[in-house]
């Protein structure tokens, strides 16, 4: 994983040393222009017709160029919207992604204000990024992406440039985590990988391995490990920086590979399940990333880790786990395990008494059904929900508030337990009932009848892109939450 080297520049764009210089285009009803204005770029306009530029988003042409510091020109479509931060964000990073054989490219899309300068700068370290670790031969060198980045700006300011690299790096990692093969990502490598955030100011990491579930009454993730040859851990990252006066606690899914337990998937239904750890993937990103901007925030992440598999030792329909806590769950379908192993951690953040708890998982397909491909249903705490979704809204990330509706809860009646994970043959509502089941493990705040402030992000349709690339986003994993989840916690910090 690396992340390309970003520059600002305050000089004329037409002077920037690059391999190719992106400008943008605006869409009009007079037909493209060009944001850049200059006299020294005046005749790439005569140009945008000749190649057939319209201005629309993802639209790129390049040309050779001649009388400028870079030797080619791209132009990249900003659309017919406003100028907003994230119509740049999006085009940088779409220039980012589809420019190719080019190391150095600079960036001239009319970012004038401190938050436009940092959206582009994060749309094109996002965008630059490609997963080539399996491939038996690296790309050639005109099918490689930019490793150095200028974005042109009046604002010369090196801390936006640092936190555009620390917020593109904790994309990556997601993203190669996710992308990982499950072969080689498991439980304990997975446990490994975190434990590495101990090195960080102020962050502590405790890995709970199958002796220390069993001790501590973790039967969720107990239960959906037994399966498996390689055991479950669940892992807490806490980071608490001095004068952090809120606390803020994440949980993650980390199923590194789901083959559906003895409710065993279909073939083609198996594939791309190397990729229901993303929740655990995204808040250790998280926390990575708030340690090095040093935000004033106490963050508590676990990551709820299992590889569910069909064996001699795995869990059945109609077995009976014990959450932490005590409360019972009765297994009508092993599939349906995300919910499992996060009840248990549910329960585990609640007894630390936060502010609020976040969870992220790829749990559902009823999500993909009810919200697309790209979209992250949000749901629990009203207040909460809608913050998030708010802040998504202002990163650029598209999360959808969904309701958990009373009628829900009693769907999950057991014959023998407390609650069933699921309602045998129903086919309606299955992203809304999970929450259901998910909120009857969040805590009361301590000392009072009301329930800790809870939401749960479902990142089942968007956290894999198995079509084209668009904006910042390619083929694979997305990383999508973790610029939603650190702005929350950016959020929390502040009085």
């Amino acid at each position: 994983m690396t992340v390309a080297t970003l520059h600002l520049s305050t000089l004329p764009a037409s002077q920037i040393d690059a391999d190719v210089l992106v400008i943008g285009v605006v869409k009009t009803e007079s037909g493209p222009q060009l944001v850049d204005t200059s006299a020294e770029l005046a005749s790439f306009a005569a140009a945008l017709s000749i190649v057939g530029a319209t201005g629309g988003q993802d639209e790129l042409h390049r040309i050779p160029a001649s009388g400028i510091g870079a030797p080619a020109v791209a132009f990249i479509g900003l659309g017919d919207k406003d100028r907003t931060a994230e119509v740049l964000r999006y085009a940088a990073g779409s220039a980012a992604r589809q420019l190719r054989g080019a190391a150095r490219i600079a960036l001239a899309l009319g970012s004038d204000s401190r938050d436009d300068t940092l959206a582009v700068l994060e749309g094109a370290a996002i965008g630059a990024y490609s997963y080539d670790v399996y491939r038996s031969t690296k790309p050639e060198a005109a099918k490689v992406l930019a490793t150095d980045i200028t974005v042109v700006s009046p604002i010369d300011d090196a801390a936006l440039v640092e936190r555009a690299a620390i917020i593109a790096r904790a994309t990556h990692v997601t993203r190669d985590l996710v992308n990982e093969a499950p072969r080689e990502l498991y439980p304990a490598t997975f446990a490994d990988r975190a434990s590495e955030l101990a090195a960080l100011d102020n962050v502590e990491v405790e890995v709970l391995a199958e002796k220390e579930l069993h001790e501590g009454g973790f039967g969720g993730i107990l239960g959906v490990g037994q399966g498996s040859s390689r055991g479950p851990r669940l892992v807490k990252l806490s980071y608490n920086p001095p004068g952090a006066t809120k606390h803020l606690a994440l949980v993650g899914k980390g199923i590194t590979f789901d083959s559906g337990g003895l409710s065993l998937k279909p073939g083609l239904g198996m594939i791309g399940m190397k990729f229901d750890m993303s929740g655990a993937a995204t808040v250790m990103s998280v926390v990575e990333a708030c340690a090095k901007l040093g935000t004033k925030v106490r963050l508590t992440a676990w990551l709820c880790l299992a590889e569910n598999m069909p064996s001699g030792t795995a869990i059945r329909p109609n077995d009976v786990l014990t959450i932490r806590g005590g409360k019972t769950v009765e297994v009508l379908n092993t599939d349906a395990e995300g919910r499992l192993v996060m009840a248990d951690a549910l329960v585990a953040a609640s007894e630390e008494n936060p502010d609020a708890i976040v969870d992220i998982a790829t749990l559902t397909g009823a999500a993909v059904v009810a919200l697309g491909n790209r979209y992250a249903g949000t749901m629990g705490d009203k207040e909460l929900v809608n913050q998030i979704v708010a802040v998504a809204d202002r990163v650029g990330e598209p999360f959808w508030p969904m309701p958990i509706s009373p009628e829900l809860r009693p769907m999950l009646a057991s014959d023998i337990a407390d609650i069933a994970n699921i309602k045998a043959g129903n086919t309606a509502a299955g992203m809304l009932i999970a929450a259901a089941f998910l909120k009857d493990f969040v805590g009361k705040r301590a000392g009072s009848s009301e329930t800790i402030p809870w939401a749960h992000i479902d990142i089942a349709g968007p956290s894999d892109n198995r079509g084209t690339g668009w904006g910042y986003v390619g083929k694979g994993a997305t990383g999508i939450g973790v610029r939603t989840l650190i702005e929350l916690a950016e959020e929390f910090s502040r009085p």
